[in-house]
């Protein structure tokens, strides 16, 4: 609690009502302006070109996300301070990606975000459950690395500092990230379903499967960053996304029909599956893994924000879930956006319709998200004067 100057308590602002909002416009903007940059031939916005797409949707819009998902209440001075850093990383990235501004408040705003979102997670007995704070640490991390990847210094560099590489260890890390949080957020809420219908869950958070996933993925990633690792990081992708699959069965979510928003969090959660599978067998073939890791981006990450975004917005604002035709429309969106992008392949500039059509979908979903979470706030704060 902080105070204004008349001694009065005031609370502090939870994090999510101003980054949820303003990360879902971003990434409705984000993806149709990174195709118009290179089927306009005009290069413009240039730091949607090439790997900066990449970099502004993980290190720009998820992080974000997780600013909004982790923070918490906040005082007002905090908040602002880290959401004016984002707001000023990502126009600098945007329009002028290699200037010192951009190459310097990018990685500010990530170990700022590291500074008062890690923390948070320390309290926790188990390891299990502290394993979030580093692992969000690490994601901010790599914003430093890869500033160094994409830096005029690095030429002289090891050659491990590659921009690409990078960029793919950030997606491996998102899903080890998901993996936990998704887990942690669905068992809990399929639990209290099923005990409300007199139907016992014993395997809940399943901290054996959760622990071998951990492991699995932290390896993983480590991995990612040597590209003569590749076979080795495509074979734990694919037994990664078999132990989500199993550890999504044991959750009996077929009792769950009455409840469509853990639905399609569960769905989201397949969608990591998915990912993982598809991109560890284009490992595991030496192919390109790009395409199929846009299942985690877009399928996963795009499936299971949006379904947090509106769960909390709805429970905040009027303590009930969202409805139905909302639920089942974020689904359906994400998962055309996620197989058209997967049609369009690892030359998605050859297949602009299907280009098109992803972009169009993911844009219009995460628009009516940042609405809707807009118009959520407003009765929030209509309820409480």
């Amino acid at each position: 609690m902080t105070s204004d100057n008349s001694g009065m308590p005031r609370k502090n602002i939870h994090a999510f009502w101003l980054f949820f909002p303003a990360a879902s416009l971003f990434a409705a903007l984000t993806v149709p302006l990174s195709i118009y940059s290179v089927l306009s031939g005009t290069g413009w916005p240039p730091g949607l070109l090439g790997a900066g797409h990449g970099h502004e949707l993980i290190f720009g819009f998820a992080l974000a996300l997780i600013a909004g998902y982790t923070l918490g209440p906040q005082p007002g001075r905090v908040l602002t301070l880290l959401f004016v850093l984002w707001i000023l990383a990502r126009v600098s990235w945007v329009l002028a990606p290699e200037s010192i501004a951009a190459q310097l408040l990018s990685p500010a705003f990530a170990l700022m975000l590291a500074r008062y979102a890690v923390p948070r997670f320390q309290a926790a007995k188990k390891w299990r459950n502290r394993i979030a704070g580093p692992l969000i640490l690490l994601l901010c991390l790599l914003s430093v690395v890869f500033w160094l990847a994409s830096n005029t210094l690095a030429a002289s560099a090891p050659a491990i500092l590659d921009s690409r590489q990078v960029l793919t260890t950030a997606i491996v890390g998102l899903l080890l990230l998901m993996t936990f949080i998704g887990g942690r957020v669905i068992a809990p809420a399929v639990a209290g379903t099923l005990e409300k219908r007199g139907i016992p869950l014993e395997a809940r958070v399943q901290p054996h499967v959760e622990g071998t996933l951990l492991a699995i993925l932290l390896l993983a990633l480590l991995l990612s960053f040597l590209p003569v690792a590749a076979p080795a990081v495509g074979l734990l992708l694919l037994v990664a996304g078999f132990l989500i699959v199993v550890r999504a069965a044991r959750w009996k979510l077929w009792h769950c029909r009455n409840r469509p928003d853990l639905l399609v969090l569960a769905l989201g959660y397949l969608w990591l599956a998915a990912g993982a599978g598809a991109s560890g067998l284009s490992l595991l073939k030496e192919n390109d893994p790009v395409a199929s890791m846009h299942l985690i981006t877009i399928g996963a990450l795009g499936t299971l924000s949006t379904s947090v975004m509106l769960r909390l917005a709805w429970q905040r604002a009027r303590r009930m879930t969202p409805p139905i035709w909302q639920v089942v429309g974020i689904a359906s969106g994400m998962a055309i956006a996620a197989v058209a992008r997967l049609y369009a392949g690892n030359a998605p500039f050859l297949e602009p319709v299907a280009l098109w059509l992803a972009s169009a979908s993911w844009s219009c979903i995460y628009g009516f998200v940042a609405l809707q979470t807009i118009l959520l706030f407003r009765d929030s704060q209509n309820r409480r004067k």
